[in-house]
């Protein structure tokens, strides 16, 4: 009991902590101007970084796919076959962040005046939805019935040679310790597509462990943890394709920010200018990756057009230097005792 007060306590320190380094940087854009942060060189230095992660990407799952289809053939294991199907997956699922990373580095200010952020979620919906549905509802099902039609049956049995073992080991060693090795390669950067590589390369080092462990087991213990092995990596890829999906999702419908986020965007609004009175709402939700803010503040009713835009859009313009807020909007008012704003809408 005293145990789970401690980690209580020290989760609502760190939580302070946090918050504070959240204001800190709050201060910092509010007396600068700007996030300190990289250069032009060190950021067009880094889109050559993450292009060239993509592309290495890329490259290592088609061989790699290719080496995983030749154990298949070798071993004839279900399990290995259920592990090479989540790898075309990844292959598809690489070719198809390729072009959406080289789709919204191409803007076009007069076709889409709000840029193409929204094009990463949105194409992996579209792309999960097919994936899924075409590849999984087929492939994925029928590795399923063939696993549970060897286990029923009794005429075959899972053997191999010491030559077929020590290829399907090496393969998929192999295989295993460059996903493990890309996957942390990409996880050093922040961009949302060299992240969502990564995260399929850390997909692929979970079924490759257990394809290889349900192969081995399979040779040595028993026939039967082979198609087991393989309903395992079959659901698996199932589930995480699924969650991927609805990932995608709740970041196009607009879900809201965390409440400590918008805690640090009503500290940087209430401290921009001195003239303001109040806060009335501030909002941000998903849009793509990045988020959409709404803020309305309250100025003084006597106060002067043109200072009071001045004051909004100066206020639009530092919330926007944000790395996470693609567009901020700023409303402005004299009082704040009416209804909210689109409240019709909200209700609707």
């Amino acid at each position: 009991m005293v145990s789970g007060s401690e980690d209580n306590v020290a989760e609502y320190y760190q939580q302070q902590v946090e918050m504070l380094e959240g204001f800190s940087e709050m201060d910092a854009l509010a007396e600068r101007g700007f996030i300190p942060g990289m250069s032009k060189e060190e950021r067009e230095r880094l889109a050559r970084s993450e292009t060239l992660a993509i592309r290495i990407s890329n490259i290592a799952n088609m061989v790699l796919f290719a080496a995983k289809v030749y154990a298949s053939m070798r071993s004839g294991s279900l399990a290995i076959i259920a592990s090479t199907l989540d790898s075309l997956l990844d292959l598809l699922s690489g070719f198809i962040l390729w072009f959406t990373a080289f789709s919204m580095s191409t803007p076009n200010p007069y076709q889409y005046p709000i840029g193409k952020k929204r094009m990463q979620p949105l194409v992996s919906i579209l792309a999960g939805i097919l994936v899924f549905a075409s590849v999984m509802a087929t492939l994925g099902l029928q590795i399923i019935l063939e696993s549970v039609r060897t286990m029923v049956s009794t005429e075959d049995e899972f053997n191999l040679t010491n030559e077929q073992e020590r290829w399907v080991v090496g393969i998929m060693l192999g295989v295993t310790l460059t996903k493990l090795l890309l996957m942390f390669y990409c996880r050093t950067f922040t961009n949302e597509i060299v992240k969502a590589y990564a995260q399929d390369h850390f997909f692929d080092v979970i079924t490759n462990i257990i394809g290889l462990v349900a192969v081995l087991l399979a040779n040595y213990i028993d026939d039967w943890m082979d198609p087991v092995g393989a309903i395992i990596l079959a659901l698996y890829t199932i589930r995480t394709w699924s969650m991927t999906v609805l990932e995608n999702v709740n970041s196009l419908v607009g879900r809201s920010a965390a409440p400590e986020y918008l805690q640090k965007l009503t500290y940087l609004c209430w401290n921009h200018h001195k003239a303001i009175k109040n806060i009335d709402t501030v909002r941000a939700y998903t849009f793509g990756s990045h988020y959409f803010v709404e803020v309305d503040i309250v100025l003084p009713a006597n106060m002067a057009l043109q200072e009071a835009h001045d004051i909004g859009e100066s206020l639009q313009e530092k919330l926007e230097l944000l790395p996470d807020i693609e567009r901020a909007f700023v409303h402005l008012d004299y009082e704040f005792s009416h209804k909210p704003e689109h409240a019709q809408a909200h209700a609707l």
